[in-house]
């Protein structure tokens, strides 16, 4: 039997994602992807908790990924069938795009905020030191890192490359909206892949990726989706109480295990002992990489059930209310003035402790942000007859998206939510 050249992976979004062994740099893919770094991906989920809000939320980092690259595939095929020049490149933005999140630790973006990471330091760090990704790409190109990482840093010397990978209009956003829209049931988050695909370009002279003028629609849309996932999405409320649960439960837990109160296994002891052993250095410098790689949702999702059950009350009941759901509330102060935000603050504190509860744990003040649309890599431009344009100066719809927003909630449990809006509605 003639063995099967083909790899297929069958993605809701993108269909057979078909990746051929005879092809180098398409057997360099399989290759990565095989590796037991990459597979760890599948036990962290793409929106950490954002499952308890929107329940199908539960796509990971694994499938983003294999997105990501998919997209990427599609857009650099299609450039350099117009500029073949630039086919040399292929391996390193396929490559770029398929290992971009290779470095996000448990609950993705939220991990982050919790435990102090930036996945971005770990996937540097994953291509120099882990043996099977860094021998798979050395055997391919020595200079295959280093080109990656310039992408990473932006530093590619033809920005096209690192453009299809992080910037304003990036295989990864394409991918992440679509995905996200999809498995949150968010119908205002579907974008015209096809179009905006059809519209990419690469400039010769400056060697950057840009659009052509009947990808303008498309891509006003694409900006808008962007923003309405942010305002519904990323930062809805709920998502925000979750995410509150979960960082003051892992504060508890780090203070226990301080004190020889908590029973963790060596990668979560790792995780919150590194930290609380030395303030003067972030968890990135001390961790090692075989801890990073040994921690994911699921390890830390069952020391959260086990913790139910810890004598500690604080503890057991942040563990609980996030495993069960129990989630604190979010209303949006934004409209007070800080002064006013924190006298709120400290009623709710107060009510707590009349409460019995400890405070500083169940209550506080949180702001998300969204930046909006921004110059963010040299933004989004288009080839018109006198030459490149940056889209806010040609759209009034995009130059409404520009204008930064940030929110302010306050976070608190249902216990004491009749207080709270008596309050609030005195001061509205």
């Amino acid at each position: 039997m003639i063995p099967n050249p083909e790899r297929t992976y069958h993605d809701p979004l993108h269909g057979a994602i078909a990746l051929n062994s005879s092809d180098p740099t398409e057997s360099l893919l399989i290759r990565l992807i095989d590796t037991p770094a990459f597979q760890r991906l599948r036990r962290v989920k793409q929106l950490g908790p954002a499952s308890l809000t929107f329940h199908g939320a539960e796509s990971s980092r694994f499938t983003h990924s294999l997105g990501v690259m998919a997209i990427a595939r599609r857009a650099f095929d299609r450039i350099a069938s117009l500029y073949p020049q630039l086919h040399t490149y292929r391996p390193v933005v396929l490559v770029a795009a398929l290992l971009h999140d290779i470095g996000h630790g448990p609950f993705s973006h939220v991990g982050e905020d919790v435990f102090g990471t930036h996945h971005e330091h770990w996937t540097c760090r994953i291509l120099q030191e882990h043996p099977s990704i860094r021998d798979a790409l050395d055997a391919f190109d020595p200079t295959l890192i280093q080109q990656i990482e310039q992408v990473y840093l932006k530093q590619h010397p033809i920005p096209l490359v690192w453009q299809l990978v992080s910037s304003q209009l990036d295989c990864d956003r394409l991918d992440y909206l679509m995905r996200d829209s999809y498995f949150t049931g968010a119908s205002y988050g579907k974008i015209d892949l096809d179009r905006i695909l059809m519209a990419m370009r690469y400039d010769p002279v400056t060697q950057q990726l840009v659009v052509v003028r009947k990808g303008m629609a498309a891509i006003e849309h694409y900006l808008i989706v962007r923003y309405f996932m942010y305002a519904q999405v990323y930062n809805h409320p709920k998502n925000i109480a979750a995410s509150w649960i979960l960082a003051q439960a892992m504060v508890r837990a780090r203070e226990l295990l301080q004190i020889g109160q908590l029973q963790a296994d060596d990668t979560v002891s790792a995780w919150l002992g590194k930290v609380a052993s030395d303030s003067t250095h972030s968890l990135d410098d001390r961790l090692s990489l075989a801890d990073y790689l040994a921690a994911d949702d699921g390890v830390f999702t069952y020391h959260m059930q086990r913790w139910q059950n810890n004598p500690d009350p604080i503890l057991a009941d942040l563990c609980r209310r996030f495993v069960d759901r129990d989630l604190f509330k979010a209303l949006d102060v934004t409209h007070l003035p800080a002064v006013e935000q924190q006298s709120l603050l400290q009623k709710a504190h107060y009510w707590l402790a009349n409460a019995g509860f400890a405070a500083d744990y169940y209550a506080g003040l949180q702001v998300s942000f969204s930046r909006g649309y921004t110059l963010y890599q040299r933004g989004i431009k288009f080839l018109t007859p006198t030459g490149l344009e940056e889209i806010s100066n040609l759209s009034p719809l995009v130059r409404t998206l520009t204008n930064p927003y940030q929110r302010v909630w306050l976070i608190y449990p249902r216990e004491i939510e009749k207080s709270i809006l008596i309050t609030n509605a005195d001061k509205s």
